[in-house]
């Protein structure tokens, strides 16, 4: 496990890691101000650093922000070719991935030189359970040596901001329930009906391309191939027409309620549940049925 942060923070996650799985046999820390925030360039000199030492046969990274950000570009640098948004691993060098937005799969063999560098989707992957009474022994922690850790290959990019929106809701990527709104809500004045529907089940919002390219809330909300992978308990979808770029990002939700006043919405061809109806007045029935959160 490689951690790279400056700060007490660094170490806390530190001795989470270490102790956190059985699997983990040591924990690398690289504790430098270079990586307060995460900027590509000096991660993937890091991911060069370690692996020139440590001679990994595999790299590996959630295929987020963060993941999608870094590992290309680790990869170039070790001249090598990455395997992204993994969803099955069948051999320790056979992996399954999508492809064509998730309408097919795609069985790849690696047969490059280490190492093998990975992005999984971490929302097709089970997380495994732990018996209540297993306290595995702590891995070491060990200090990454970052004497020789120049500034030339990581002077190409600088930090300018970082904005966020302040709410009590879970987070996008792994929240057991999500509410999703298209086009179909018309503005951003319609959208705090999504929210307050979220509210009330402790769900996270999502959105569709087409919501965020209108303006009605920011990216960091949008579900689809180019936005985020989930893959809740319950799916909830209210005036999304179904893209395939939008199903790329939640086709795999377990439970999958659709509401559209359009019979024909590609979205009912993948949903569990769908209900033929104005969301105008679906949502505010639903507003009053359901009880408050407790």
């Amino acid at each position: 496990m490689l951690l790279a942060g400056s700060g007490p923070s660094l170490q806390e996650a530190a001795a989470h890691a270490a102790s956190c799985h059985p699997s983990i046999s040591q924990v690398l820390v690289a504790d430098s101000d270079k990586f307060m925030y995460p900027r590509a360039e000096p991660w993937a000199k890091l991911v060069q650093l370690v692996q020139q030492k440590g001679g990994y046969s595999h790299i590996i990274a959630a295929s987020g922000s963060f993941g999608k950000n870094i590992l290309p570009r680790a990869a170039a640098v070790l001249d090598v070719s990455p395997v992204t948004d993994v969803i099955e691993m069948s051999g320790s060098q056979i992996f399954v991935r999508p492809i064509y937005a998730g309408n097919a799969l795609c069985t790849v063999r690696y047969t490059g030189s280490n190492p093998c560098m990975l992005t999984i989707r971490s929302t097709s992957f089970p997380v495994a359970s732990k018996s209540a009474d297993s306290k595995p022994n702590p891995a070491p922690i060990d200090q990454v040596d970052l004497s020789t850790f120049g500034e030339d290959a990581i002077a190409q990019s600088r930090y300018i901001g970082h904005t966020s929106q302040d709410t009590e809701r879970p987070d996008l990527g792994n929240a057991r329930v999500v509410v999703t709104g298209g086009r179909g809500l018309k503005n951003a004045e319609n959208f705090k009906m999504i929210e307050k529907l979220a509210e009330k089940l402790g769900a996270a919002v999502g959105a569709t391309r087409a919501a965020v390219d209108a303006g009605f809330v920011p990216n960091e909300l949008q579900v689809g191939q180019t936005g985020k992978i989930v893959a809740p308990e319950l799916y909830l979808a209210f005036g999304v027409s179904g893209a395939i770029q939008h199903l790329a990002g939640m086709r795999d939700s377990k439970v999958i309620v659709a509401v559209n006043k359009d019979a024909d919405a590609p979205i009912f061809q993948v949903a569990d549940y769908g209900l033929v109806g104005d969301l105008f007045e679906v949502i505010p029935e639903l507003l009053e049925k359901f009880p408050e959160k407790k």
